[in-house]
C-alpha cells in the first residue's frame, strides 16, 4: 500500500521462523524503492516487543526528528489498523440482513481467531457502537493464553510457546488486550498500568472481580491444536467444498465447541482472516496429500486439487526475485532502522 509513496519509507520486521514459506516469499520479494524487509531471530512476541521498544526509544526519536522522520506502525499496535476492522462487523451484519438470514435487530455471535486481540477488539467496538452482537468468541490455537485469561481472569505468559500451523496466532503477549482492559475498567489508566507492569515484571496478572464479571458476560473462549485444525480443514472441504486456512479452521472448531457446551445456536459470523493459499502445505496435508510440490509450484498444486484459483497477488510471486535476506536479533532492530534511513 505504501510502495514508492513519496516521503514514506517502510521497514517490515517478521519473526524468522514464525511465518509460512509463502508469507515469507511475499515479504522478501516485495517491490518498491522505499521498502525494506528484515527477519528477527525469535517469535512474534520478540519482534513485536522489539518494535515497541523502538517507539519508546527517546534517542532514536530525536535522531529521526533530525532527519525529518517519525515512526508509525502498520500492525495493530496502531489504532489505525483496528479502526477499519470495525467495519467488517457492520458489513457482515448487513450481509446477513440482505441474505435474509436474520431480521433487523436480531442478535448474532462472532467467532474470531486471534492472537494479538486486534480483530476481536474491533468486534467489541462494533458491539459498543450498536451492532447487535451477543457473544464475542475468542478462538486460540495451542498458544491458549487468551482462552485461560477469559475463563479465569488471570493472564499468564509464563508457559511454553508453540510454533503452529496458524502462525498469526502464535502470540503470548496480546497487545490489544490492554485496550480492552482500559474499556472494561471504565478508562482507569492507573489500574491498567498496574496490570501491564505486573506482566512486564513477573509475566502475569489477575484482573479485578468487576472486570472478570464483564469479561464473562461479553466473551467466550476456546482453543484448538494442530491435529484438530487439519481435521476441520478436511471436513469443511469434504462436507461443504469450502476451502479454509488454518486460522479459520481454529475459529470454526472453537465455535463448534462453544455451541456444544452452551446450546447457544444464535447465528454466528466466523471471521476468516487469511487465504488458504498462504498455508498450502498445511492445507494440502489436511486434504490427504503427502507429496508436496516445492516453492511456488505448491500454489498450483492446491489450485489443481480443489479447482479454487490462486489469488492474483500470490500467483504473481512465481515471477518475482528475492530482494531481502537480512536477519537481526531483536536487540539490533534499531540499527536496521537507522541503516535504512541513511
Amino acid at each position: 500500500g505504501f510502495r514508492d509513496v513519496d516521503r514514506t519509507r517502510i521497514l517490515v520486521f517478521y519473526p524468522k521462523d514464525g511465518v509460512s514459506a509463502i508469507q515469507e516469499l511475499q515479504m522478501n520479494t516485495q517491490e518498491g524503492g522505499n521498502v525494506g524487509v528484515c527477519s528477527v531471530v525469535g517469535n512474534f512476541d520478540d519482534a513485536q516487543t522489539g518494535v515497541k521498544k523502538l517507539f519508546s526509544d527517546e534517542a532514536l526519536r530525536e535522531q529521526l526528528a533530525e532527519r525529518e522522520y517519525f515512526l508509525s506502525s502498520a500492525n495493530s499496535i496502531n489504532w489505525g489498523r483496528v479502526l477499519p476492522q470495525i467495519v467488517y462487523y457492520i458489513s457482515a451484519y448487513c450481509d446477513l440482513l440482505r441474505d435474509e438470514k436474520i431480521n433487523k435487530g436480531d442478535p448474532i455471535n462472532v467467532c474470531v481467531p486471534t492472537g494479538n486481540f486486534g480483530n476481536i477488539l474491533a468486534a467489541y467496538y462494533a458491539k459498543e457502537m450498536g451492532v447487535p452482537i451477543n457473544k464475542l468468541i475468542c478462538a486460540s490455537n495451542a498458544n491458549n493464553v487468551l482462552t485461560d485469561f477469559i475463563r479465569t481472569g488471570q493472564y499468564d505468559r509464563n508457559r511454553t510457546f508453540y510454533n503452529t500451523m496458524s502462525p498469526s496466532m502464535d502470540i503470548l503477549i496480546s497487545s490489544n488486550l490492554e485496550r480492552m482492559l482500559f474499556a472494561l475498567s471504565n478508562h482507569d489508566d492507573a489500574e491498567v498500568r498496574g496490570y501491564m507492569n505486573q506482566l512486564n515484571t513477573v509475566g502475569m496478572y489477575k484482573v479485578s472481580p468487576a472486570i472478570q464479571t464483564k469479561l464473562s458476560r461479553i466473551f467466550a473462549a476456546g482453543c484448538c491444536d494442530d491435529a484438530q485444525t487439519q481435521k476441520v480443514i478436511g471436513q469443511m472441504w469434504q462436507e461443504h467444498q469450502y476451502l479454509i486456512d488454518p486460522h479459520t479452521a481454529v475459529a470454526f472448531d472453537v465455535l463448534d465447541q462453544y455451541r456444544k457446551e452452551t446450546g447457544d445456536e444464535t447465528p454466528a459470523v466466523v471471521v476468516s482472516t487469511a487465504s488458504p493459499f498462504k498455508f498450502c502445505d498445511s492445507v494440502l496435508g489436511a486434504l490427504g496429500v503427502t507429496e508436496l510440490a516445492e516453492g511456488t509450484a505448491i500454489l498450483d498444486q492446491l489450485a489443481e486439487l480443489t479447482g479454487v484459483p490462486v489469488p492474483a497477488p500470490l500467483a504473481a510471486l512465481k515471477n518475482k526475485s528475492v530482494r531481502f535476506s537480512q536477519t537481526v536479533s531483536k536487540e539490533h532492530m534499531v540499527d536496521q532502522v537507522l541503516e535504512m534511513l541513511k
